[in-house]
């Protein structure tokens, strides 16, 4: 195996299929067939802003087959199906300080890029690859990034049992939040939602209220099941260009509560600091994933939806093989195709 077929974006719009030297598993790597990949928000955003063709396939939300491994792996890896730690663990020296503390994003030390799951085959560590259980298809191990990502934001923000939590945004992480949080105690859950099919897919995930971004709709939903207070725990999911949504989680935040950012801004954004410090309310920023109470998050997203306590089957509205991976773009686009995760086969 020699070459191989991928998908890269070319500079100008779209995304094309290419023949690329394919990879080989190098010391403690494992060589991994891609089954099933996410198309992500970032994946759409970093197309839009860019203007250079790639050199290598992105995509990281993955589940795949460990085909071969290299020095230093047991070869009992090879048959596992996995989900793939693409940023973090999956790069890690495992030697720095940040690995030790189980930091692993933040590593000084990552091994070189060298491609993501836009493809038939990719390689990572292969301590950064997780077992799937059996009774996880390939669709739900992709998803097993995404909600991570939710339930890291969910501990970084400390969510306590029975409180109440306000979610900014119906995305692909906005829902797995849902899920989360359901999953991990919350009481009730509030959600904005900007089409009326993200915010069937919240209810179904476990959101007790879902409403418009616009107006006052959230904030007076969530002062009348709070007694005026507001939420306990917001998460910002969407991010931008604007601190619209920044500004409308100090507003629907408890006096003392906690704000929790997962959204990317991509723009400098300012903020009218005065009514978050006279709230004395906390602002903490998530990003992927680590290791936290000695659990990694992949772990606990494996754990919830084995146990069949989160089923993000349901978000996968779309399923098209690697072949027409533009028309994937295109429809996670476009949300009047009703579209809520759109996944890539091999």
């Amino acid at each position: 195996m020699s070459t191989m077929t991928a998908a890269l974006y070319d500079g100008a719009g779209s995304m094309k299929i290419t023949q690329i030297p394919a990879p080989v598993a190098g010391p403690g790597e494992a060589l991994v067939s891609v089954r099933t990949v996410g198309i992500c928000g970032s994946d759409l955003l970093m197309n839009a802003d860019r203007t250079d063709a790639d050199t290598m396939p992105a995509g990281h939300e993955v589940a795949g087959e460990i085909v071969a491994v290299g020095d230093g792996v047991d070869h009992v890896a090879v048959g596992r199906r996995v989900a793939i730690d693409t940023i973090g663990l999956g790069r890690a020296c495992q030697q720095c300080w940040y690995c030790r503390t189980g930091q692993y994003r933040s590593c000084t030390d990552r091994t070189p890029e060298s491609g993501g799951a836009f493809a038939q085959y990719m390689t990572r560590l292969a301590d950064g690859c997780f077992p799937l259980r059996e009774n996880l298809s390939w669709q739900e191990g992709a998803l097993v990034e995404p909600l991570a990502v939710s339930i890291h934001g969910m501990r970084r923000g400390d969510l306590k049992s029975g409180e109440t939590v306000a979610i900014l945004g119906a995305g692909n992480i906005g829902l797995t939040a849902v899920a989360s949080a359901r999953a991990m105690g919350a009481g009730r859950i509030l959600v904005t939602a900007r089409h009326p099919h993200q915010a069937d897919m919240a209810r179904k995930l476990g959101a007790d209220i879902a409403v418009t971004p616009e107006g006052d709709a959230l904030q007076d939903a969530l002062l009348e099941v709070t007694e005026g207070r507001g939420a306990d725990l917001t998460l910002e999911t969407v991010g931008g260009r604007t601190n619209a949504t920044l500004q409308q989680a100090v507003d629907v935040t408890r006096v003392q509560g906690r704000i929790a950012v997962l959204g990317g801004f991509h723009a400098p954004i300012t903020l009218d600091w005065l009514p978050p410090l006279l709230k004395e309310q906390s602002f903490i920023f998530s990003s992927c994933y680590s290791v936290m109470d000695g659990r990694h998050d992949f772990e606990l997203a494996i754990e919830m939806m084995a146990s069949g306590n989160v089923n993000l089957r349901q978000m996968v509205t779309h399923e098209l093989p690697l072949a027409e991976i533009q028309r994937g773009f295109d429809t996670a686009y476009d949300k009047t195709s009703g579209s809520i995760k759109v996944q890539i086969h091999s």
